[in-house]
């Protein structure tokens, strides 16, 4: 005979939720990760409804006719509408719990991840929006304790591990020791703040005006923080901002490289500034196990190396950046009395 909690449990989905500023990833309790999606939300202006979200709703960025537009509910790691965010959530988790069975009949519970620096407001209203979305219990956890544990640092031990979360809206670096964060910064600089720059540069040298998917285009495939073994060159097009006409242009890596050095030297100094917080003991062990990075932005080429250099400390890209964080959520979901002994993660 299976007790009350058992058939609680049977009956529930457990769901971890990586809410980005660009991506959300979403992972389910001994399934592994289940979606990957844009932050995205097209909506029809007049009637306020949701045409599309995630990827369909991405490929309208800048492409819509005027009654509809596609919203970023998510700004710097926290959330810019609440009841846009609300439907996202929404959606993600009804798309999660489709094609189950039957076996799913009761509301999830729900661990979120969360930047550091957000206020007591913005926390409660993570919490409530994946509550009006449907979750019956939410729990949050710092985005840096959940890469950690996804990138495989041993989180629980008494030896310090430094990981550095480099994501859409925000940059996360923290110290962890014995099951908490000792010390942590989060700067509201990141893979969005690259485009941004980006765009600018493109706008001030050569008078044309180009979109955030292309300034991202062009950070992916010729971006660098560091001098490159071979320099990169790439085609963009954009609009003339003299003349209004479509133009082509060639850019190259060098010019992308001095546009970034503003965002990127954020997050050195961000990098620094942690480490001289940090206690001389756990200092030790960072010297020796070195700085683990995490977060899609965390990939810009020479960004390891660039921040070695300026710490003199040994600095590595965990093997999976993009996912570390929900993969993070589901190390929880495997055991959530982790929920108890962890005091940054909080009902």
């Amino acid at each position: 005979m299976l007790s009350l909690q058992q058939m609680m449990d049977y009956f529930t989905i457990d769901i971890g939720i990586d809410l980005g500023t660009a991506n959300t990833l979403v992972c389910v309790k001994g399934e592994g990760i289940v979606l990957r999606e844009p932050s995205v939300v097209a909506i029809e202006q007049t009637s306020g409804k949701v045409v599309a979200v995630g990827m369909e709703a991405k490929r309208m960025l800048g492409r819509t006719p005027s009654n509809i537009t596609a919203i970023r509910p998510m700004k710097d790691g926290v959330i810019a509408d609440f009841d846009i965010t609300q439907e996202m959530l929404n959606y993600f988790i009804r798309r999660v719990q489709t094609g189950r069975g039957v076996k799913h009949l009761t509301r999830p519970r729900v661990v979120v991840s969360v930047p550091t620096g957000i206020t007591a407001v913005e926390k409660r209203a993570v919490r409530e929006s994946a509550l009006q979305a449907g979750a019956r219990s939410v729990y949050l956890i710092e985005e840096p304790m959940a890469a950690a544990m996804g990138a495989g640092l041993p989180v629980e031990e008494p030896l310090g591990n430094m990981v550095i979360d480099i994501g859409g809206g925000t940059t996360e670096v923290a110290v962890i020791s014995l099951g908490g964060i000792v010390y942590a910064r989060s700067v509201r600089c990141a893979g969005d703040a690259m485009d941004e720059a980006i765009i600018q540069h493109i706008k001030r040298k050569y008078n044309l005006l180009i979109g955030p998917r292309t300034a991202e285009d062009i950070k992916i495939y010729i971006g660098s923080a560091d001098t490159l073994d071979e320099e990169l060159v790439m085609t963009v097009k954009g609009n003339d901002l003299m003349g209004g006409l479509p133009r082509t242009i060639e850019v190259h890596s060098e010019e992308i490289r001095e546009a970034l050095l503003e965002p990127v030297m954020t997050i050195v100094n961000a990098v620094k500034g942690t480490l001289e917080k940090t206690p001389s003991e756990l200092s030790g062990d960072i010297i020796d196990r070195g700085i683990c990075m995490a977060g899609g932005s965390s990939q810009l080429r020479g960004l390891a190396s660039l921040i070695s250099q300026e710490t003199g400390l040994p600095v590595y890209l965990c093997s999976n950046p993009e996912t570390a964080i929900v993969e993070g959520t589901g190390k929880v979901l495997e055991s959530l009395d982790i929920m108890g002994r962890l005091e940054l993660l909080v009902k």
